[in-house]
């Protein structure tokens, strides 16, 4: 069903709700699941005119080369978007499972059986291998291998911050693929305005797992509500177009928004107050032991 476009430079646009609007994309960056991977799916296409063009034991060959080829394609993009996933993030695990070097022995084996079906021998095989695993890996570059954000720092306490920011990932995918049953692009917009404040929340107990304690009613209780809200909303308005539910939906979502956005900001006066106090410590010792900051200047 077609949307109409919506926003407040719109015929029927909407003053502002107080909050500063403030780009869903702010910070994005350009994903690079798209292009050289897409290639990657429809390089392998031809072989299955190989296939039906051959005998019985080339058949299997092509068919089998294509399986390996698609599911090569389809590991390295999934790892190149679990690698977006760990680099946006300051303090994140390395992926489990190294998808993208998966890929490369994936492609490399898939050329060779190919090779196998077009050529007798082990040595076109061989020579497909090598070249299919060097250039993919070449390509794509390995799999992140270690953890981040984590040395000098507790380990448990950033486990325990690695596991609430998944988890809050999950509710905020949730909403998002939710909110797209509503056929509502405004509704869409402003979730997407509120997941940005969840964001700034989710750096800042990243920068500083400190935080995680007096945000955690945030990314979970709450977090969990708006997505179970979210849900019903959707589901409601699918079928109903109930003006009503959307607006008071719209207020729930301004209201958060406001409350996370308020709450960061506390997260972050309280870091600069531990700073302050630090900085004051570390003064009286240096005045203790005879040593004044302004006369080393």
């Amino acid at each position: 069903m077609a949307q109409r476009f919506g926003g407040k430079h719109s015929p029927d646009g909407k003053p502002s709700d107080g909050i500063p609007e403030r780009g869903a994309y702010q910070g994005a960056r350009r994903t690079q699941a798209g292009g050289r991977v897409n290639v990657l799916f429809l390089a392998p296409l031809p072989l299955i005119w190989a296939a039906f063009t051959s005998g019985p034991t080339g058949l299997a060959l092509y068919l089998a080369a294509l399986g390996l080829l698609l599911l090569a394609a389809w590991l390295t993009r999934e790892g190149i978007v679990a690698q977006e996933s760990y680099e946006a993030r300051k303090v994140a695990r390395a992926p489990g499972f190294p998808r993208k070097m998966a890929g490369s022995a994936l492609t490399g084996l898939g050329l060779a059986v190919a090779g196998c079906a077009s050529a007798g021998g082990l040595v076109v095989p061989v020579i497909y291998a090598a070249l299919g695993c060097v250039l993919h890996f070449f390509a794509f570059g390995p799999d992140p291998m270690r953890d981040k954000g984590m040395e000098g720092i507790d380990k448990a306490q950033t486990d325990r911050v690695a596991r609430v920011v998944d988890k809050a990932e999950s509710y905020l995918s949730g909403m998002t693929d939710a909110i797209k049953r509503a056929g509502d692009r405004q509704a869409e917009a402003r979730l997407e305005r509120f997941q940005v404040s969840v964001r700034d929340m989710l750096r800042t107990v990243e920068d500083d797992p400190r935080d995680l304690t007096a945000a955690r009613k945030y990314l979970g209780v709450y977090l969990m509500g708006a997505r179970d809200a979210t849900v019903k909303f959707a589901d409601i308005y699918s079928r109903s177009r109930d003006a009503g539910a959307r607006s008071d939906y719209m207020i729930l979502l301004t209201d958060l928004e406001e409350n996370f956005t308020a709450k960061t900001r506390k997260l972050l006066t309280d870091n600069n107050s531990d700073l302050e106090i630090e900085i004051s410590v570390l003064r009286d010792r240096l005045a203790r032991e005879g040593i004044r900051l302004d006369d080393t200047q």
